[in-house]
């Protein structure tokens, strides 16, 4: 949740670890702090709330120092106060920590450490880290591992065999002036590699203008970062031996490019990231008197094999994105799916059965419930007969990401770089992915003919120029109408089918960035207990496309039209039947039902865009969410 930076080399540190650090407040944006060693001397500097709180009282100071650590943080243990921010010093204030993650035996450490003389200012699990480091350096419990070349190194690993959790930590140290060290342990951390200087983050946006030569550590490693270079080592204290790798994008992907905000950005980038997906897994040299598949996925044909059952596992907008995925593969592969949340998949799983493919979204590559489900799919399944070892498939837009080391095969969503917190541009990409997987398995199992799959294939393609017809032809429209709806206080949406996905996904997308309560429902639902939420001050948004359940959606809004509500509706263009029933309309083009959440989820993201935008609030960092939730 939280990010980090951290900086050894030869410039100055502090406005290295401020720009990435607003490339990292996506993850998190309570507080921030640095800390900072020049000439024998730890300098710490925090401040409450936004980033921008943090630089401007640090324009107020000048320190040279070429070795630091920053953090922003997202509020786990303890209130979003000053003095629960990060970097995290010990008692003399020599050692400063900061950390992604949880430390789930931090009491009985703390406990501990108090009985050693160890004073403790904060309420949060961090702080026991560097208390604990420094409590190694005055009790050294056996001497210093062979392989060790440093006492602070060595204190740090003693440190981290004691702590148990998800986390990922950089510690710096007055009394070591050429050191930073970094671990990994079920939290992501990359290490970038410059010119006589290196870099440590959270996610690669925070070094990508300095750098593009990474290296991610793994889990249980830690790194010990010099004006010399890099050395890797395990937790038993082993030596690795590790290769940096390039990165190939540009740092222009993660600024506005003249938006407003990141989010009205990634909405317009959407018909590219379609482009993109379309470009990358349709076989262009197809057609159905072929005998390959058309799509190319690059998953091996063992997993399809004797396939029964399909569990989708997932958080947040990815559950919605693997709601869409069951309809599809029902639909096309006619594969029995099913959906579970991945934070109630891990301590209610079900039963084991055969021939089962497991498949976890998480745009991340790090949501922490999503691979703690897939983690435990694979440890429930070992030593089981052939039919019931475990088939495990990821959707991410992240390959490099700690997902990778649980399943052997992603599909890479493509969606680049995403920045604002309220997912759009990484949702159309996992719907993508959905369609491309119904369709391969539709083809291995013969569940639908080649021409059918053609006809298919060629809607797919005219999707990106149907997206960009709705976003120039709806947007001034939706900017105007969200004016209307800034006192509002309650919203409810409404779809069916293979939509009702989309109205989870609107209402989703309002209350994480405008604080407006709402709720998606089934249509044929509203009738059985959320009807009497209706009334004149309460809107209804159904999506009503043609299809087998359009008339009895246009039925379940005419119910609530009935009770006075002000009916917003996604209709096709053109839809006459239906324009006589909406208030309001937010056309898109007609399109086969199967593929119209593509379509539909664009004009309630652009609806709840300008509804939080005209209500003065930050799209980008709404309160109390973090990007990418790496706790549980």
């Amino acid at each position: 949740m939280c990010g980090i930076v951290g900086y050894i080399g030869t410039q100055a540190a502090t406005e290295i670890m401020l720009a990435g650090l607003e490339k990292l407040e996506y993850r998190g944006y309570d507080s921030a702090g640095i800390a900072l060693v020049s000439e024998g001397e730890l300098d710490r500097v925090r401040a409450k709330g936004k980033l921008r709180n943090l630089r401007e009282k640090l324009e107020m100071q000048a320190n040279p120092a070429q070795l630091g650590i920053g953090h922003t943080r997202w509020a786990t243990h303890g209130k979003p106060e000053e003095h629960n921010a990060h970097p995290h010093t010990d008692t003399k204030k020599r050692i400063a920590v900061v950390q992604n993650g949880i430390i789930e035996n931090y009491r009985e450490l703390r406990e501990e450490l108090k009985k050693l003389g160890h004073e403790f200012l904060s309420e949060t699990d961090t702080e026991v880290i560097p208390h604990l480091i420094a409590e190694f350096f005055s009790n050294p419990p056996a001497p210093a591992h062979a392989h060790i070349p440093s006492l602070l190194l060595e204190a740090v690993r003693q440190a981290v065999m004691k702590l148990k959790g998800a986390f990922a930590i950089a510690v710096i140290s007055a009394d070591f002036p050429d050191e930073l060290i970094v671990v990994r342990q079920q939290a992501p951390l990359v290490i970038g590699f410059g010119q006589g200087e290196f870099f440590c983050a959270s996610d690669t946006p925070a070094i990508v203008q300095y750098t593009r030569a990474v290296l991610p550590l793994e889990n249980g490693e830690l790194a010990r970062l010099t004006p010399l270079g890099v050395e890797v080592y395990n937790f038993a204290g082993d030596r690795l031996k590790k290769t940096p790798r390039t990165l190939n994008w540009n740092p222009i992907l993660v600024e506005k490019q003249g938006f407003r905000h990141f989010m009205v950005k990634e909405i317009y980038e959407q018909p590219g990231v379609v482009r993109t997906c379309l470009e990358a897994y349709l076989n262009h040299q197809w057609n159905p008197d072929s005998d390959q598949s058309p799509i190319n996925l690059g998953i091996p044909t063992e997993l399809y094999s004797d396939l029964e059952h399909i569990q989708i596992v997932a958080c947040g907008t990815s559950w919605h994105a693997g709601l869409v995925g069951k309809y599809l593969l029902q639909e096309l592969a006619q594969i029995h799916t099913n959906i579970e949340y991945a934070s109630e998949f891990r301590y209610s799983p079900p039963p084991i059965t055969a021939n089962t493919l497991t498949i976890g979204i998480t745009q991340s590559g790090e949501t922490a419930d999503t691979l703690a489900a897939l983690a435990m799919v694979k440890e429930r399944r070992e030593n089981q007969p052939a039919k019931y070892q475990a088939k495990l498939l990821g959707i991410t837009n992240r390959v490099d990401s700690s997902l990778a080391s649980i399943v052997p095969d992603l599909i890479d969503t493509r969606a680049g770089i995403e920045i604002g917190v309220a997912a759009t541009k990484s949702f159309i990409a996992q719907l993508m992915a959905f369609y491309f997987l119904a369709l391969d398995l539709a083809y291995h199992r013969k569940t639908l003919s080649n021409v059918q799959i053609e006809e298919i294939i060629t809607e797919l393609r005219q999707l990106p120029a149907q997206i960009e017809i709705i976003l120039e032809s709806q947007e001034r429209y939706i900017e105007e109408l969200a004016h209307e709806f800034t006192e509002t206080t309650d919203f409810i949406f409404v779809g069916r089918g293979i939509n009702y996905p989309i109205a989870l996904e609107g209402a989703l997308k309002l209350k994480e960035i405008s604080y407006i309560h709402a709720e998606g429902y089934p249509s044929g639902e509203l009738k059985h207990g959320p009807i009497a939420l209706l009334d004149a001050k309460v809107p209804v948004v159904a999506i009503a496309m043609p299809g087998k359940v359009y008339e009895k959606t246009l039925s379940n809004a005419q119910e609530a039209k009935a009770r006075d509500s002000r009916l917003i509706g996604v209709i096709a263009m053109d839809d006459k039947e239906a324009a006589e029933t909406f208030d309001e309309l937010l056309p898109v083009p007609q399109v086969n039902e199967l593929l119209s959440p593509v379509l539909t989820v664009i004009p309630l993201q652009l609806l709840s865009y300008h509804i939080a935008a005209r209500r003065g609030l930050d799209v980008d960092q709404p309160r109390n969410l973090a990007k990418s939730v790496t706790v549980e």
